[in-house]
């Protein structure tokens, strides 16, 4: 009888899955595999295939901000969660707060200070230094990933962290290993799971970005998150080589995510032996 209530509970989140996501990916898969006419076609990925160069900067350019977030949030998160109560809780008060603002307004910000008049140059000029052109730059379109999804991956870290008992680090140095054997030997593997949950949330949707590469980026800095939403809003309207390129785009992250997540299991499978 229990069971039968708590599967009822689940009621409502299946259908709104169904409803904003099994019909959203299922339209996609639909205009993918069609003409504008209705027929079964596999010409749309034929067209996506000029726009490989676009892909591949898009995977490299989420690679490097996913690469900086690891290296930035590791050392944070491990920080955090030596410190007590409050200051673990003030720490993620000031990382949470930004993200209480406007998305499309942080960014906006990165433009006000990366601009050639911006408050970056005009204070490097005090010294003689600049102007830089660091707006509509690839290091610009970095910079807006980092800046917008390190907290994704700071808090799984932290959360992975504050479960590690202080006692393993202290045998792990009694025993004679240093700094860097510790964060080889056993920081590093028992906070894996927050890794692999860190660079999922920060990869996915800077691989997908489409604002922060059209704020900070310019035109010159096209991604393919660009130009799926030129392929739905923009005056080049084509919803089936849109759809054609969401489904690379979607097929490309789970094979991404699938090696990260079998090198996870590898790892745990090393420990546990």
């Amino acid at each position: 009888m229990v069971k039968k209530k708590n599967a009822f509970l689940a009621v409502p989140y299946l259908i709104w899955m169904a409803i904003f996501v099994l019909v959203p990916l299922g339209m996609v898969l639909y205009f993918g595999f069609t003409t504008s006419e209705g027929q079964f076609t596999f010409e749309n990925f034929k067209s996506v295939l000029k726009y490989g160069d676009t892909f591949f900067k898009s995977i490299r350019l989420s690679l490097i901000a996913t690469a900086i977030c690891l290296v930035l949030a590791f050392p944070l998160g491990y920080i955090m969660s030596r410190m007590g109560e409050v200051g673990q809780r003030t720490m993620l008060l000031l990382i949470m707060l930004p993200m209480w603002m406007s998305f499309l307004l942080r960014t906006y910000g990165w433009m006000t200070l990366l601009e050639n008049e911006g408050l970056i140059n005009r204070f490097l000029e005090l010294f003689g230094i600049g102007p830089f052109s660091m707006i509509n730059t690839e290091g610009a379109v970095v910079l807006g990933m980092v800046y917008n999804y390190l907290p994704f991956m700071v808090l799984p870290l932290h959360s992975i962290m504050i479960k590690i008992d202080k006692s393993i680090i202290e045998a792990a140095e009694d025993l004679g290993a240093n700094g860097f054997y510790v964060l080889i030997k056993v920081l590093i593997p028992l906070s894996l799971p927050g890794i692999i949950t860190g660079i999922t949330m920060v990869f996915v949707p800077s691989v997908s970005t489409f604002v922060i590469s059209r704020m900070l980026g310019g035109g010159k800095n096209v991604l393919i998150g660009d130009l799926i939403e030129q392929q739905f809003l923009g005056t080049v309207y084509n919803p089936q080589v849109g759809s054609a390129m969401a489904i690379i785009l979607m097929v490309l992250i789970l094979v991404i995510m699938g090696i990260i997540n079998r090198f996870d299991a590898e790892e745990m499978e090393g420990m546990m032996v």
